[in-house]
């Protein structure tokens, strides 16, 4: 991606699942040059995410998965900007949770590459936190996004509806420690890590059967 680079907001709310309701920070990532940009998770504050895309176009809004933290500012940023919204089909029953009367405009496959200043980013399908979780891979600027699959020190959370321990950690053995080690993991929460520092906590979180 020849002057691109990666942008970090973080945004307050709230997720809500199961009944329950918890404050939250959130990463929204942008990633772009001066004329373009993508936006990975559009939490929370559409005002705050489109000051910070100034003027830029907004090619697409990722979506890592559909909880409602992650996309309850999208259709908002999407109506603001023209921007897509972007979800594995397999998520839709979330979204529609938090928007039962508008649908993404298009989706998610494993494989597919999004263009954006230059450069791509590849959809890794990577299931376990929720149904149609996925990453995204930028292999030139040696960075991951993952989303809520994986943490700094292990795995995202699987103890609510539509998720599941054993599919998670096939997809971060299977699909992220097949990456370069030194690869930037860039997360939904909280700090980055890297693939390579992540690699000796799987066998923890496996024993420890969380």
């Amino acid at each position: 991606m020849d002057g691109a680079r990666i942008e970090r907001l973080v945004t307050s709310g709230t997720f809500s699942l199961d009944g329950g309701t918890w404050d939250v920070d959130n990463n929204v990532w942008i990633v772009g040059d001066d004329e373009e940009a993508v936006v990975i998770d559009a939490a929370h504050d559409a005002d705050a995410i489109a000051r910070a895309l100034g003027g830029r176009t907004l090619r697409a809004i990722v979506c890592t998965h559909a909880h409602n933290d992650h996309i309850d500012a999208a259709p908002a940023l999407a109506d603001r900007t023209g921007a897509p919204i972007l979800l594995h089909p397999d998520d839709l029953p979330l979204w529609q949770q938090t928007h039962p009367d508008r649908k993404p405009d298009g989706e998610l496959a494993d494989g597919q590459r999004l263009t954006v200043a230059g450069g791509e980013l590849t959809v890794l399908h990577t299931p376990g936190h929720a149904p149609g979780a996925v990453c995204l891979y930028a292999p030139s600027l040696a960075a991951l996004f993952s989303g809520d699959t994986l943490f700094a020190g292990g795995p995202g959370a699987t103890g609510r509806s539509y998720s599941d321990f054993p599919t998670i950690i096939a997809s971060i053995r299977e699909r992220l420690l097949a990456l370069p080690g030194e690869t930037v993991v860039h997360t939904g929460h909280g700090d980055t890590t890297t693939v390579g520092a992540e690699a000796p906590h799987l066998q923890e979180w496996i024993d420890r059967g969380f």
